[in-house]
């Protein structure tokens, strides 16, 4: 092979480079173009400290609390958010007849058995203008004496000592 053609050869190989090189690069600003206004956002987009991040969380945190405190619907782990209460079929019951005039947390706080119950019904009815709850006074006792009733709290369980595995732990002296 001539030497002639060997750097015909080169020649032809840096022409194809190049346009390679040149397709790329207008590939490239074609892209570019549409990723443009992306590209000026990101890069005119506010900058933030460590505390205005922490500030900015608190406040979408809080947003996020109010918005569920607001959901008249909303049941987390048994609990109707809103109310406070233990949620069962009977709730809105309690709602209907007991909220309109005081606190849920009355509720809560008070234990009582079902005739417990019943003679607060009673002594409201009488003294406080409690309305009569007609056929809603058992589903509203129902559910007081279920999820409101004092609990029986005693000792623990005795330990099974069958079923407990032992070991030895050996101390050096």
């Amino acid at each position: 092979m001539k030497y002639e053609d060997k750097i015909f050869q080169q020649f032809i190989f840096l022409i194809n480079l190049l346009s390679v090189l040149v397709f790329i690069i207008v590939l490239g600003g074609l892209a570019y173009i549409p990723l443009e206004i992306t590209i000026k956002e990101y890069l005119d987009k506010p900058r933030y400290s460590k505390e205005e991040l922490s500030e900015r969380l608190k406040q979408r945190e809080y947003a996020i609390a109010r918005e569920k405190l607001n959901d008249p619907d909303l049941i987390e782990a048994g609990i109707h958010v809103q109310t406070g209460l233990i949620y069962d079929k009977n709730l809105h019951y309690i709602k209907k007849h007991c909220i309109s005039c005081h606190s849920p947390k009355l509720i809560a706080q008070n234990k009582s058995t079902r005739s417990g119950w019943k003679q607060m019904i009673v002594w409201m009815q009488e003294t406080q203008g409690l309305h009569d709850l007609a056929e809603d006074e058992v589903f509203v006792l129902d559910y007081l004496a279920e999820h409101y009733a004092p609990k029986k709290l005693g000792r623990r369980a005795n330990l099974d000592i069958e079923s407990i595995e032992w070991y030895v732990l050996e101390l050096d002296d």
